[in-house]
């Protein structure tokens, strides 16, 4: 375990070594003008010149990349010309909305996902295993930000069921900030207005988010319950006079679960690339904005900075993974 552990955080600092210097090339590469950006429509070109030497943008290249390089690694991430503040501190601003997103979604996906997939394994062959093969094909066809517009039109605009955007109500103050997650924060603080407004505010993200994602959930552990439901083990444990529900949780759905955690494990990565565009649609301020944003202004140290913070958070999520595999099956750690 420790010697994986070792790997994994070595494997990491090279993955996030190698992304800063070819981000930081493109970045360089591209014909646009930061100074520019950072100075405004009206600016004069003496006033571009001066913000182009006061960032640095003026040296040569390779003075550039060893200042950035060498301040990555004391965690310097350089400044945002968007903001003109630290970009460390954008992303810790911007990281809890994004992170309150991503938990809910993932709770979704694990709950509803293999409870579908066990579902329709055991009821194989059925109306109701049709019905949820058929969820599986639409929610898999239909790109996160495509959902995010048809429940914002259709339960925001229309029903006027849930809020259009935003964490909170426009009029409704946060809660004491803890955790930066406003529904766990809104509960120690007792605020239960506020813990509810949260929620309602996470519906519909986390439903555009979550809905392609748990349809690979669904459809994984479907296919691996009616692999494992095949096994002599799984025949004699029903000879044997144990009761269904038993057999299906205890023996085959342990053993199932090795390519269910693989595919949650992925789905990290696809929750936090589709968080970009579902948080742009309803102006979540998460990191998936930040980015879009940064992106735009051409605000590349910015842009660095989230790739770099979601590369880490990518890496971390396979390295669970891998520990669950020995968890779950100790003959791995063995091999």
């Amino acid at each position: 375990m420790a010697k994986l552990l070792l790997e994994r955080i070595l494997t990491l600092i090279l993955k996030l070594f190698g992304m800063a210097v070819i981000l930081f090339v493109v970045t360089q590469v591209l014909p646009a003008d930061p100074a520019a950006v950072a100075a405004g429509t009206n600016a004069r070109p003496e006033q571009i010149e001066r913000i182009r030497q006061e960032l640095g943008l003026d040296r040569p290249f390779h003075e550039q990349f060893f200042t950035y390089i060498s301040g990555l690694l004391r965690g310097d991430l350089g400044q945002s010309l968007l903001t003109r503040r630290e970009v460390s501190d954008d992303l810790r601003l911007r990281f809890p909305a994004t992170a309150e997103l991503a938990i809910f979604s993932g709770i979704v996906i694990v709950i509803t996902g293999i409870s579908l997939g066990i579902v329709a394994a055991v009821f194989a062959g059925s109306r109701l295993d049709m019905l949820i093969r058929l969820l599986v094909v639409v929610g898999m066809g239909i790109p996160p930000f495509v959902l995010a517009l048809f429940l914002q039109l259709i339960f925001a605009k229309s029903l006027d069921w849930f809020p259009l955007e935003g964490r909170l109500s426009t009029l409704m103050a946060p809660p004491p900030h803890v955790t930066g997650l406003y529904s766990l924060d809104s509960l120690l603080a007792g605020q239960w207005e506020t813990f509810w407004t949260s929620l309602r505010h996470l519906a519909l993200p986390v439903a555009a988010l979550a809905l392609g994602r748990l349809a690979v959930g669904a459809r994984f552990t479907r296919s691996g319950m009616l692999e494992t439901l095949s096994q002599p083990y799984v025949r004699t444990a029903r000879a044997k006079g144990l009761r269904e529900n038993r057999v299906i949780l205890r023996h085959a759905f342990r053993n199932a679960l090795i390519p269910v955690v693989t595919m949650l494990g992925i789905q990290i990565g696809f929750l936090l690339s589709g968080a970009v565009l579902v948080e742009v649609v309803f102006t979540w301020p998460g990191l998936g904005r930040y980015a879009v944003e940064s992106v735009v202004s051409f605000d590349f140290y910015a842009v660095i900075g989230a790739a770099l913070v979601i590369a880490v958070i990518f890496v971390v999520s396979n390295t669970i993974v891998d520990l669950l595999y020995v968890q779950l099956d100790p003959r791995i750690q063995q091999r």
